[in-house]
């Protein structure tokens, strides 16, 4: 839509003397026009087909599959990497997981940023790239300075898609939709962990553990392939920017074309600066951002001392094989895929009951319903998988308790992402990445202490703490949200009011 505006510019008359030619040329009329998206325009994201949107986003949905996929695929072979690699410690060895898991989350504070001002494209493409290229490296390491500071920056590559995942998804589908194609995305994250470690389970038992990342970097290249065939821009500042380049080869010399989001008076530099800062900001000053960064990290920090743990239970109080073991990681696998589903097939029907009962006006804390029941879910799973482990009972014992725990983990992983694409729909990048800040902390610590934390309390009193904790994190969250969201969302500068 063209929004026509005139003005004249007369100039400053005492800066220089006036003289016929500069009087015509501060009087000449300058047509001032603003690009954006007509109604129904074809170029609006949110307009295009649906088979369209589904396959841009299942090939982001692939690409943050198969990072979280790359982060856990070393877990069960990480005994058999220090004893080739000739590594110091145990300690050494799980550094192998954690600096990847590390970089990754901290990655799009980095690469937010410039999805915001190049493009999600762009970013997805160039960090796919820069994955497969050092994650090849992995596989041909000779000595574990080179396995770890391959995985260090494979990390900050394959946090390419998990950067625009959020934001494609605000920028191709209306709020009421979003529930069913976050249910569908963050299998990605969630399923992907587990799935990974069954590999890496018969990988070791059965060839080199080399093939771990070989095997990765085949499944990232044919996904790069994928991506330039079938993946269009879909931010909108973007797409608004190349469309206005566009017209201005055919506009008159004396047309001023701009854009909504445009800031004429601030240059490229400033611009990154600011977009990189906006998440450590928005952690700073945002309630909202650091109660559900506060409460996902440590979710999520969770969830890796269990991978990191799982198969030295299995190993050494079942006495069962590596390839047989790694197939415990499926209870965690089955409880995401249950709890996305539960949400997926939820999360719209109750949005859209709130928003009828509410005069049709819809807001993100209907998003927070599911989040009730969940949190409380998480700890009891985790007591229920903590003292069946203890008790070495039937091997079905402990991985029920353990996917009732992911479950509620991946309802509660959604409720979040939810909410922060609708309350932060322009800066949900930042406001995913200001979240991620905090995870890629937990994911990579809680993994250094889950052995030795288990060693000395035992199953049963070690993950009664982390239960504990939980609780009195978890319940809080949702009330707050529920009760002050509407409130906290009105005194933000970023977030929708």
């Amino acid at each position: 839509m063209l929004n026509e505006n005139h003005h004249q510019d007369y100039g400053e008359t005492n800066s220089k003397p006036t003289t016929t030619e500069n009087v015509l040329q501060e009087k000449a009329e300058i047509q001032s026009q603003t690009i954006n998206f007509e109604e129904n325009d074809p170029g609006n994201p949110l307009n295009w087909p649906r088979s369209k949107k589904w396959t841009i986003t299942l090939v982001v949905s692939l690409s943050v599959f198969l990072m979280p996929l790359s982060s856990s695929i070393v877990a069960p072979e990480l005994s058999t990497i220090k004893d080739e690699l000739h590594m110091g410690s145990s300690l050494e060895a799980v550094l192998v997981m954690s600096t990847f898991i590390l970089t990754y989350c901290l990655g799009p504070l980095i690469l937010g940023p410039l999805s915001e001002m190049f493009g999600r494209a762009a970013v997805l493409h160039s960090g796919n790239t820069f994955y497969l290229i050092f994650n090849l490296v992995c596989g041909f390491a000779r000595n574990k300075g080179e396995l770890l500071a391959s995985r260090l920056l494979a990390g900050f590559g394959g946090a390419g898609g998990l950067v625009v995942g959020a934001g494609i998804i605000s920028d191709c589908f209306p709020k009421e939709e979003r529930g069913w194609v976050i249910a569908i995305y963050n299998l990605g994250p969630v399923f992907g962990p587990s799935l990974g470690a069954v590999v890496g389970g018969f990988i070791t038992q059965y060839t080199t553990w080399r093939w771990a990342f070989w095997a990765t970097s085949i499944f990232d290249g044919a996904l790069i392939v994928l991506g330039l065939l079938v993946m269009q821009e879909t931010y909108p500042p973007v797409i608004l920017v190349r469309r206005k380049a566009k017209m201005l080869k055919t506009a008159a010399p004396n047309t001023l074309l701009k854009t909504p989001y445009e800031k004429p008076d601030q240059t490229l530099g400033q611009l990154y600066r600011n977009s990189l800062l906006r998440p450590l900001q928005l952690l700073r000053v945002q309630p909202i951002v650091q109660l559900l960064a506060i409460f996902y990290a440590y979710l999520y920090g969770l969830m890796y001392l269990v991978l990191s743990t799982f198969t030295t239970l299995w190993e050494e109080k079942y006495h069962q094989a590596v390839g047989p073991a790694s197939l415990n990681y499926l209870a965690l696998g089955i409880g995401y895929f249950l709890g996305s589903q539960v949400c997926g097939f939820l999360a719209d029907p109750v949005y859209r009951a709130l928003k009828k009962k509410h005069d049709g006006n819809g807001r993100p804390e209907f998003r927070v319903v599911l989040m009730f029941p969940a949190s409380i879910l998480a700890p009891v799973g985790l007591l229920w998988y903590g003292w069946a482990a203890q008790a070495v009972t039937h091997w079905i014992v402990p991985d029920l308790g353990i996917a009732l725990f992911a479950g509620a983990a991946m309802i509660l992983f959604q409720c979040t992402s939810a909410y922060l694409y609708e309350a932060f729909t322009l800066y949900a990048a930042s406001a995913t990445g200001a979240v991620y800040i905090l995870r890629g902390l937990t994911g990579f610590g809680f993994p250094l202490f889950g052995p030795s934390m288990y060693q000395s309390l035992g199953y049963g009193w070690g993950t009664t703490i982390l239960a504990l904790v939980a609780v009195v994190m978890g319940f809080p969250v949702p009330i707050i949200l529920w009760g002050y969201g509407e409130r906290l969302r009105a005194r933000s500068s970023y977030a929708v009011g």
